[in-house]
């Protein structure tokens, strides 16, 4: 019975997902081979086959749905806003430097009459170089910004939600945990969700994540 091996790849594309592209790709093989009519017969091939398969009575199953507890969990709740307060910032300076940009650039405008040809294309050139320094400033540090924010969150998730999610499996003794978003819950099901309670254990666990400060700031 399969329950933690699936886990990690669970969390970060859905297990449901993942079989249906596994599933496509060995189709589209499938079909190839066919059309080609080559290679030994199928019934030789999977001679070597197990007949034991995994019995309906047999099986624990749960759903899990990412995106709410991406969206409740306290701890991420918490890297979210740390990341907003940097890009509230870098926001705000880029707003001053813009105006004061715009300030040198009306006053270069109304200096054509007064410089020299030479010193009026020094300007525009030191002008031109402001820009793009600031423009790759920005840049960098917005970057800079998206990979602590990621960094942060992949170490929460590797350290303490990833534990979490095992334990309840374990707990419960399941077999397969679903993707919430893709599957389709009929009414008088009870205990199938387990997404409230992990967002409950992952909180007891973990309600604040520090993320690391971002270059240039």
């Amino acid at each position: 019975m399969a329950k933690n091996t699936n886990v990690k790849s669970y969390v970060k594309s859905g297990i449901v997902a993942a079989v249906v592209i596994a599933v496509a790709a060995l189709g589209v093989w499938g079909v190839s081979a066919l059309r080609q009519n080559s290679g030994a017969p199928v019934a030789d091939a999977i001679a070597g086959v197990s007949g034991q398969a995994a019995n309906a009575s047999d099986l624990r199953l749960a759903v899990i749905r990412m995106d709410a507890i991406l969206a409740d969990a306290s701890a991420l709740k918490d890297l979210r806003a740390q990341k907003e307060k940097y890009e509230n910032e870098l926001r705000d300076e880029l707003t001053k430097d813009q105006k004061e940009l715009e300030k040198e650039k009306k006053e270069i405008e109304e200096s054509q009459d007064i410089l020299s040809r030479e010193a009026l294309q020094r300007r525009v050139v030191e002008y031109q170089e402001k820009v793009t320094k600031l423009q790759r400033e920005l840049t960098e540090r917005a970057q800079s910004v998206e990979q602590s924010y990621q960094k942060a969150l992949a170490e929460l998730q590797a350290k303490h939600l990833d534990p979490i999610i095992e334990g309840v499996i374990n707990k419960k003794n399941l077999s397969l945990v679903i993707d919430g978003r893709m599957a389709r819950i009929g009414t008088g099901v009870e205990g199938l969700d387990i997404t409230d309670e992990v967002i409950k254990a992952f909180d007891k666990k973990i309600s604040k994540m520090k993320m690391e400060k971002p270059k240039g700031f």
